[in-house]
C-alpha cells in the first residue's frame, strides 16, 4: 500500500453512485474547489458528528466556491438511513452528496486501502477500514492541494480546514504564503519565488523583513 495521494498530483477522476445520484467526479467539480472527506463505515460515532458539522458549515464552503462530498465504505442506501440519524443527533441535514463505495474502488484509487483489500465492503468492520479517514482539498485544476489523515478516535477540525482553504485560495490569487497559526486578515509572507525587485512593484508601500527570506506584508485584498 503506497498511502494517500501526494500534494500536487492529479486527483483521479472516477464515476460513482452517490446520495444525489450518479456522478463523474471531475465533471461534478467543474470550476470549483473540492473537499473529499472519507469515512470507514456508516453509523460510526465520530463520523456522525463530523458529517453533522460539515452540514452546518455548507454555507461557509459555498462562500469559498468549495463543493463538499463525503465518501463511506458502504452502499448508498445505508448512507440515506445514516443521514436520518445525523440530522436527528446533530441538528443539521446532510445536503451534500455522499459517495457509496461498496466495491472499495474509490478508496483504493485514492490510496486509502491497499489493492488486496478485496472488492466488497460486506463483512468489513470500521477497524478494517481505519485508513479511510482522509481529507483531500482539490483545486479547480483538479490537483490535490492538501491531504490530512486522521485516526478513528479523533474528530476532524473543520474550522482548521476552512482556514486552510482560505490560505490556499489566497496563495492561488497572490504570490504569498501564510505563517503559523495565521487567520484571515493577519499579515502574510511574500513568497520566496518573488524577488525584492518584483515585490517592489507588487507592494509599493514596502514590507517588513525580519530576514531577507522572511518578508511580511498586510494580507492582499
Amino acid at each position: 500500500m503506497s498511502g494517500p495521494l501526494a500534494i500536487n498530483t492529479n486527483a483521479p477522476d472516477f464515476t460513482a453512485t452517490t446520495t444525489h445520484g450518479p456522478i463523474r467526479f471531475h465533471e461534478w467539480l467543474g470550476d470549483s474547489w473540492g473537499i473529499l472527506f472519507s469515512h470507514p463505515k456508516d453509523f460510526t460515532p465520530v463520523c456522525t458528528t463530523e458529517l453533522g458539522t460539515v452540514a452546518r458549515l455548507v454555507p461557509e464552503f459555498e462562500k469559498r466556491n468549495v463543493k463538499v462530498i463525503g465518501l463511506s465504505v458502504d452502499p448508498v442506501d445505508r448512507h440515506e438511513a445514516w443521514a436520518k440519524d445525523i440530522e436527528e443527533t446533530q441538528g443539521a441535514a446532510v445536503t451534500y452528496p455522499m459517495i457509496g463505495d461498496p466495491d472499495l474502488s474509490v478508496s483504493k484509487l485514492y490510496g486509502m486501502l491497499p489493492a488486496d483489500a478485496g472488492e466488497t465492503s460486506d463483512g468489513r468492520t470500521a477497524a478494517d477500514n481505519a485508513t479511510v479517514r482522509n481529507v483531500y482539498v482539490i483545486g479547480p485544476d483538479k490537483k490535490i492541494k492538501l491531504v490530512l489523515s486522521y485516526p478513528m478516535t479523533a474528530g476532524r477540525n473543520f474550522d482548521e480546514i476552512l482556514r486552510i482553504v482560505d490560505s490556499l485560495q489566497l496563495s492561488a490569487r497572490h504570490k504569498v504564503a501564510t505563517p503559523a497559526d495565521w487567520k484571515p486578515g493577519q499579515d502574510v509572507i511574500i513568497g520566496t519565488a518573488v524577488s525584492d525587485e518584483e515585490a517592489k512593484g507588487i507592494y509599493p508601500n514596502g514590507w517588513h523583513a525580519v530576514k531577507p527570506y522572511l518578508r511580511y506584508v498586510p494580507q492582499p485584498k
